[in-house]
């Protein structure tokens, strides 16, 4: 079971994370080919989409994998692809859902109606591509903004450019215009600094949360004001330079490589790549966190993705056919673990 969703208080006012039960791990789907995004529809459902073969796939528990569509113009290579998935929180209304992906020029985002998959309209386009670092997680905030973490394209210097959009994370209306109250005038830069953000997460007070890869040293959890600066390629981790505002968590590259991020009650959970983890941070409720605690290590191998179904289950997918794992007969999968 998902132990209390709620942090616990322990001794001296620190904060401990809550727990997942590795027992009750069940595999939602599975045979998958580098799952990337993960989004969930109002009935429970989700939507995954595969990076290298551009498929969405919508996925139940109890039920096999029915393909909805494969996105047309996807480009994949090495980093690149199919990457952040996001269903408007219109829905109801529009059955809209949005995807980032690597075209043959650009890193872009689209959106199409779930009912019409083939008619895609572009929401973004212009991102500078590469093999590496691409960013790519995209989500609604509670504002009803669409957010975007954009890597720095293997191109450091973008990232403290206001004037590039890479190494940055975005803030757009749904239809990919600029908010009124954006922190840059005119721009969709809400933060910049950024090496390669994949986890975009909010707590129950609003305020967001980004898992970072960091280069050879130093990765990072932020917590994510307007107009932010984070430092890259400037300071990697903690630098103690008034420019830049230094992460909450940092993590060896060894022990995270943390892409997709969620958070439910109190605390926010992070997928380890390379340190083949869940990570479990638990947040104070005033922007600060206690010590993490490393889950499911080495169980599942690379794990790419981790989301907070509507039913309060925790989701988790694997990325070890990604060309860096090993994989296992039945990977790449997605697991539920039920809420207590």
């Amino acid at each position: 079971v998902v132990a209390a969703a709620m942090s616990l208080l322990v001794p001296g006012g620190a904060v401990r994370a809550a727990q997942i039960d590795p027992s009750q791990a069940e595999v939602v789907a599975s045979g998958l080919a580098v799952p990337w995004g993960l989004a969930f529809l109002p009935d429970g459902s989700a939507l995954v989409g595969e990076r290298n073969s551009g498929r969405i796939s919508r996925v139940r528990p109890g039920g096999p994998a029915q393909l909805v569509t494969t996105v047309s113009g996807v480009v994949a290579a090495g980093e690149g692809g199919l990457l952040g998935l996001a269903v408007a929180p219109t829905f109801a209304q529009d059955n809209l859902v949005y995807a980032y992906h690597t075209a043959s020029a650009d890193n872009r985002i689209v959106r199409f109606r779930l009912d019409a998959p083939q008619t895609q309209t572009v929401v973004l386009s212009g991102l500078a591509k590469a093999t590496i670092h691409n960013g790519g997680r995209i989500a609604f905030g509670p504002d009803g903004m669409l957010y975007a973490g954009v890597g720095d394209a293997g191109v450091p210097a973008n990232a403290q450019d206001r004037q590039q959009r890479n190494g940055k994370i975005l803030r757009m209306r749904p239809d990919g215009g600029v908010p009124a109250d954006n922190p840059f005038a005119g721009s969709v830069v809400f933060s910049l600094g950024h090496r390669n953000v994949q986890g975009l997460a909010w707590d129950q007070q609003g305020r967001l949360f980004a898992s970072e890869f960091g280069q050879n040293t130093w990765d990072e959890v932020n917590l994510i004001v307007p107009g932010g600066n984070y430092g890259w390629p400037t300071v990697e981790g903690r630098g103690n330079d008034t420019r830049f505002r230094d992460p909450l968590v940092v993590w060896s590259t060894a022990e995270a490589s943390p892409s997709g991020a969620a958070i439910t009650g109190s605390t926010l959970y992070v997928a380890a790549l390379r340190g083949t983890r869940l990570w479990q941070v638990p947040l104070d409720g005033s922007g600060g966190v206690g010590t993490p605690v490393a889950q499911l290590v080495g169980a599942y191998g690379r794990l790419r993705t981790v989301a907070v179904a509507p039913d309060g289950a925790l989701w988790l997918t694997t990325s070890n056919r990604d060309g860096r794992g090993t994989p296992a007969a039945t990977d790449d999968r997605i697991l539920r673990f039920p809420p207590s």
